[in-house]
């Protein structure tokens, strides 16, 4: 198995002989308005072109619609007959972009010999910004010879994320760990000390942590991550912080 990180939530998974691209924001820096008032979305350019984030794709699951995980250049360049996966609710507003094959999963289904089964979110911390930022969703993948992993999502550490963790005890698990913050919210996604809570309750897991540097409205940096991490007795090798374009292999 192999994980690229590209950019924020962006990711091909290399699993089964399939590569799988999630969240697809494809604009380059400052292509989309600003979260926090700081600068322009996304703060950085991608590693490399567009072109080659999507080449030899052989599906797309998209998490949530918000413009941080499925941007207008994503809907402008990717073939329109690639299968993609999403929650349910968001399927009619990407046929919409011209998709023709998309799949809201409710719970589980099989493709390609690979399980996707998806998992709830909780977008912030008080009910009052879940309410505002809406339903989201994680995934968890499993295929045979491969390792299971638990895509969290834009999801903040809550009962239900850790019930999954204990209960499908998954060898990878991607959070989502810049502590982006809006106005009086709170966390929307873990932070620093959620993500370490993580590492801490999945022993036998190694954490990937996404969602990175890549937003204005993000507060943990990859350096302050780690600075937690090494306070907390979490190895380099129980967390990972890829840099954008670094590819995992597992």
């Amino acid at each position: 198995m192999q994980i690229q990180q590209i950019r924020n939530s962006t990711l091909r998974i290399s699993i089964a002989d399939k590569t799988i691209l999630t969240d697809p924001v494809l604009l380059p820096k400052h292509g989309i308005e600003s979260f926090a008032g700081i600068e322009k979305n996304p703060i950085v350019d991608l590693p490399f072109p567009a072109k080659d984030v999507i080449r030899d794709i052989d599906m797309l699951i998209i998490s949530h619609l918000h413009l941080d995980h499925f941007d207008d250049r994503a809907k402008e360049i990717l073939p329109q007959n690639t299968p993609i996966f999403c929650q349910p609710g968001d399927e009619n507003t990407i046929k919409e972009s011209g998709f023709s094959s998309v799949t809201p999963i409710e719970d589980r289904l099989e493709w390609e010999d690979i399980q996707i089964t998806r998992t709830p979110g909780k977008h912030a911390g008080n009910e009052k910004w879940e309410n505002i930022l809406g339903r989201v969703s994680g995934f968890i993948l499993k295929a045979d010879n491969e390792p299971v992993v638990y895509w969290a999502g834009d999801t903040i550490l809550y009962e239900e994320i850790e019930k999954i963790i204990h209960t499908v005890k998954p060898d990878i698990i991607l959070t989502h760990s810049c502590g982006a913050k809006l106005q009086d919210s709170g966390p929307i996604i873990m932070d620093a000390e959620q993500t370490i809570a993580v590492c801490k309750m999945a022993p036998t897991s190694i954490v990937v942590a996404t969602h990175m540097e890549a937003l204005d409205h993000g507060t943990v940096s990859r350096e302050d991550l780690r600075n937690h991490a090494q306070k907390n007795g979490i190895s380099k090798a129980r967390l990972l912080i890829p840099e954008d374009g670094q590819t995992l292999v597992f």
